[in-house]
């Protein structure tokens, strides 16, 4: 089954797509999808059930699709040794072997994310704008420290997911041995909308890994392509350790990170320039997944970065007026 959220005639609204993709059963106003996945999975199955049974559907053609549901949290992975390489490569360096070891993330921003077709400004001060291939599982039922057996049963189902990526604002802050941060701040794409897991299991080789060929196209040029199989860790994997010594809760987001040829970034490592070119106003990037549909968004100007002061230096006037760095005393030291 499928589920979106969408906009028409001024409302928000969820619903079950029909089997021919072409059109949307609402749910009664109020319910979100969100919600419903809370509830369980059998409940967001009865309400599609029930909506594709009774509802008057809605024509997809006339509605603004949001992204599937509100993520209280998004944890993107690094699963495709491919895209590792390049990147590294950009930097004259190598896959770490701490990369082989467990399947590490970061947290993304859940207040940044944006429907399937919305425009995506380029962010503050940035000029080497980017896009990356992934596909996220959701998590459908909360678990902690999970096996990856049983965490098969926890994810609900899959969307495809453009993790969005200003190239110099996050190699900059990463020389501080954080992030990436404000690199990665300003837009993910979810979308079209939610597939379940039951969908792809048609696709699902012996070894968990789903066989999906992924592609991105800039304008009608294809710039990269490959295939769910090549994940170096499953889905259940990753909610496994995402799960360890925390919780995983409805509606989590786990992105699989940058598929193999999967963001501009990869190729600028590998061919030591910018080729292709950083995104620009205009451009309009293209995801298409196998078995879980495709998401479109144009490029538009972003604002101008708010200025911010520098750090005080030691040995520097700062805004204190000080001329020396603040020297700390314990309790009851004299001077």
């Amino acid at each position: 089954m499928r589920f979106a959220t969408f906009q028409h005639n001024g409302n928000q609204l969820c619903g079950a797509l029909s089997p021919t993709e072409d059109k949307i059963h609402p749910f009664p106003q109020g319910t979100t999808l969100l919600h419903l996945v809370e509830q369980s999975e059998q409940d967001l199955r009865q309400a599609g059930a029930a909506a594709l049974d009774t509802a008057t559907p809605v024509a997809l053609t006339d509605v603004r699709l949001l992204p599937p549901l509100q993520p209280p949290t998004i944890r993107d992975f690094m699963t495709f040794e491919q895209h590792l390489e390049g990147m590294a490569q950009g930097f004259g360096d190598s896959v770490p072997d701490e990369w082989y070891a467990q399947p590490a993330f970061y947290f993304s921003n859940p207040y940044s994310v944006v429907g399937a077709h919305d425009d995506v400004a380029v962010p503050p001060g940035c000029e080497r704008f980017d896009f990356e291939l992934e596909v996220a599982a959701v998590i459908g039922k909360a678990g902690r420290d999970l096996s990856p057996e049983r965490a098969r049963e926890h994810i609900v189902g899959y969307t495809i997911l453009n993790d969005w990526s200003a190239r110099d604002l996050q190699g900059f802050e990463m020389k501080v041995k954080l992030g990436p941060a404000k690199g990665k701040d300003s837009a993910t794409t979810l979308g079209p909308w939610l597939v379940t897991t039951d969908e792809l299991e048609a696709a699902r080789g012996r070894d968990g890994r789903l066989d999906l060929n992924v592609l991105v196209k800039v304008n009608d040029d294809v710039i990269g392509w490959d295939n769910l199989c090549h994940m170096a860790w499953t889905f259940e994997e990753m909610a496994a350790y995402a799960s360890r010594g925390t919780e995983v809760r409805p509606g989590d987001v786990l992105g699989s990170g940058t598929c193999g040829n999967g963001c501009l970034a990869e190729f600028w490592g590998r061919r030591g320039k910018l080729d292709p070119p950083p995104l620009v106003p205009g451009d309009v990037v293209t995801l298409a997944v196998e078995g879980l549909g495709s998401i479109s968004n144009t490029v538009v100007a972003g604002t101008e970065p708010v200025p911010i002061p520098t750090a005080r230096r030691p040995g520097t006037a700062g805004r204190t007026g000080r001329t020396s760095p603040v020297r700390l005393r314990p309790p009851g030291a004299e001077d």
